[in-house]
């Protein structure tokens, strides 16, 4: 499945930095890394390693997924933070706007996921071949024919937010992926990371980023 890269022309937003942790507000439609096809190598940590060199890779945000991405500046605070991401010892909260209204106003998905192997880079549900995946859901409100989510994840799995939400009949506007019809026809993935709770890895304070919902 193939789609055209234009990465935006944004200066980089910086939420916090110390001695070992960069915290980033990621724009919607920039690759978190290098893609593996030519013309795709401007992403949010070339760019930073572009003004801080040391920088090194803890996650990842789809490339139309907006919000919170920390990075580690030594490798020591990469190894912590790699461990909590890896034991689900983080909290992550995303804003979505979804078609349709949803019901009831909470809930969690529970349907494992894999990756669709003939439609890459799509995901889908399998019983059979998928590995767990959990979504905790809040209605914000009704807009319209959409309604405003608060997403908490309780796994990390690829594209769990998006399929989750489909699968409940309610894709996120604008998803080239997973939406049809009106749903899709909107100008960017309405999905946003709006914060990210973990353990410093220097003193082990518990710490709250976010980033303001641009939708």
């Amino acid at each position: 499945m193939e789609f055209t890269y234009a990465p935006p022309d944004v200066p980089l937003k910086i939420l916090h930095r110390d001695e070992a942790i960069l915290v980033v507000d990621k724009p919607p439609g920039l690759l978190s890394v290098p893609g593996k096809l030519e013309g795709r190598e401007d992403c949010l940590i070339a760019r930073i390693a572009a003004e801080i060199p040391q920088v090194l890779l803890v996650h990842r945000l789809d490339c139309d997924t907006s919000g919170v991405m920390v990075f580690a500046l030594t490798k020591a605070a990469q190894g912590h933070l790699g461990k909590q991401f890896e034991h689900r010892q983080t909290e992550k909260t995303y804003v979505a706007r979804l078609w349709g209204h949803l019901t009831p106003e909470s809930g969690r998905v529970d349907l494992p996921l894999c990756a669709d192997w003939p439609n890459r880079p799509r995901q889908m549900v399998s019983h059979e071949h998928g590995r767990p995946a959990q979504t905790d859901w809040q209605v914000i409100g009704y807009e319209g024919d959409t309604t405003r989510v608060r997403l908490h994840p309780l796994t990390g799995r690829s594209h769990q937010l998006r399929v989750h939400m489909a699968e409940l009949g309610h894709p996120i506007l604008g998803d080239p992926i997973y939406a049809s019809g009106p749903a899709r026809d909107f100008p960017r993935l309405m999905l946003h990371a709006e914060s990210l709770t973990f353990r410093h890895p220097v003193g082990g304070e518990r710490v709250t980023f976010r980033s303001e919902v641009g939708f």
